[in-house]
């Protein structure tokens, strides 16, 4: 009778057996691992168990075992340190916090001189002391990558990417918190727009919008493009770069890392390279890589300029007799409405490379579209150096540029058409004037470098109340 009762004793929680309880609490997330405590004496001592803390430090806060044991301490009391600090933030950190440590890993030994230039994390106290400053809360993913790292130094080059023509550089700092917010907008046009980055030599930077307004989305970042038509200053469109912070400083990172963008000459260069816009012919292989200059194009009038990098490289397998000079080059441009324009020239900027086995030649150009995209295909004519007679063409692939999603001004949709077409008059004149008005830029430019390093820190300060002036580079090809 006794063993028939203790067959049919109720099953409690205190009967159950720890292990089959364990595998339990290991699929429980961290809010309920700890409200276990309060559930009874016997959860209580199981969620204490160390190893279940484990994968969440691991999974929040990226906590490695060398770090455990430099700390000497438990994964339950590593989770409570990390979260009384950085709790805020659990829904960002892990993926910022990644991002951050493979740029750094990916750099130092590229560029060890944009690593240092990194700035220590910010405190809290100085996060909530910018918020009171502008007035608007600042989004949680800013603030979580900030209290890791606070930006950094004005340098050359800058961590956020550069761009280099013959006529034109650009390279962007990632501005720490009390720089961003010294250039927090207010005015018509920007209005609630914080500044994340910099560059001193066009002054062009990129913004994120911490609240809703004139047309943008919260957290949205974005390159300003005042409309060159309009003569209200408040008309100014949006290349969007990224929907949120996380959106925006991920992308770029993986970027980088995954060598989609080329480190040359300790620089990060941000031409993009589409694996399939390769073309060999014979021994000889051409690929192409290309990049949108936000600062060089305009929605209204539509101008959208592109500069596109070219490799050209002989098989190191060629025989040496397989020597060769470019010549020539012959494009055949194509916009979005389908139209096309022919081109055909000597030499490749100016130049006439000679290609051996093994050697490696290559060269930055830029066109413009009037169009949002287009693409460029062609080839090139080279020669044999040991039979000058016998000439040959080169494959160029067919390489498409795109700008980014950009959302026109509501200042422009607000305007009228009889207004409108008085500024496209106005457009067409100015437009005459160009080339004139970019020969004066250039040489104020030119004045400008010279003493780019002394008055950084000025231009730092007040360029955040100047609109951008653009020039148009000439076209080449």
């Amino acid at each position: 009778m006794a063993a028939v009762e203790a067959e049919t004793a109720p099953l409690t929680l205190e009967s159950l057996p720890t292990d089959p309880l364990l595998l339990i609490l290991s699929f429980v997330d961290y809010r309920d691992l700890i409200n276990c405590c309060y559930v009874s004496r016997r959860l209580s001592q199981l969620s204490t168990h160390d190893p279940l803390w484990r994968r969440h430090c691991k999974k929040y806060w990226l906590i490695t075992e060398e770090e455990k044991s430099r700390k000497n301490q438990c994964w339950k009391s590593l989770f409570i340190a990390t979260y009384s600090d950085v709790g805020r933030y659990i829904n960002h950190y892990a993926a910022i916090k990644k991002a951050w440590d493979d740029l750094k890993k990916y750099l130092e030994p590229r560029c060890p001189r944009m690593v240092l230039s990194l700035k220590e994390g910010a405190r809290e106290e100085d996060l909530d002391a910018v918020e009171a400053q502008i007035g608007c809360k600042l989004p949680d993913d800013y603030r979580c990558s900030y209290r890791i790292h606070n930006g950094q130094k004005l340098v050359v080059p800058g961590l956020l990417g550069s761009m280099a023509l013959s006529n034109h550089y650009r390279s962007e700092d990632l501005l720490d918190v009390d720089t961003a917010a010294g250039g927090f907008q207010q005015r018509q046009g920007l209005k609630y727009c914080l500044p994340l980055t910099f560059c001193i030599h066009t002054g062009l930077s990129q913004y994120i919008a911490v609240e809703a307004a004139e047309g943008r989305n919260k957290n949205e970042v974005f390159y300003q493009c005042p409309d060159q038509v309009a003569r209200n200053p408040a008309a100014i469109d949006m290349f969007i770069i990224g929907a949120t912070f996380t959106d925006w400083f991920t992308s770029y990172v993986n970027n980088v890392v995954s060598g989609g963008f080329p480190i040359i000459r300790d620089q990060i260069f941000r031409y993009i390279h589409d694996p399939e816009c390769v073309a060999t012919t014979g021994d000889i292989t051409v690929s192409v890589s290309t990049s949108f200059l936000p600062e060089l194009s305009s929605v209204h009038p539509p101008h959208y300029f592109f500069t596109y990098r070219i490799r050209i490289e002989m098989s190191r397998e060629a025989l040496p007799e397989k020597a060769c000079q470019l010549d020539s080059r012959y494009w055949r441009i194509t916009n979005a409405k389908g139209d096309v324009e022919e081109v055909q020239g000597p030499g490749v900027v100016g130049e006439f490379p000679i290609i051996s086995p093994g050697r490696i030649y290559e060269y930055t150009s830029c066109t413009t579209f009037s169009t949002t995209s287009g693409y460029m295909e062609g080839y090139y004519t080279f020669h044999f150096l040991y039979f000058k007679d016998k000439v040959f063409n080169v494959a160029i692939p067919r390489f498409h540029m795109s700008c980014p999603t950009f959302r026109v001004s509501i200042a422009r949709l607000e305007m009228g058409p009889d207004e409108y077409e008085e500024m496209e008059e106005e457009a067409e004149e100015e437009e005459e004037n160009d080339s004139a008005e970019m020969d004066e830029s250039e040489a104020s430019d030119e004045d400008e470098n010279e003493s780019d390093e002394v008055q950084g820190e000025e231009r730092r300060r007040r360029v955040f109340d100047v609109p951008i002036h653009r020039r148009r580079c000439s076209r080449l090809f």
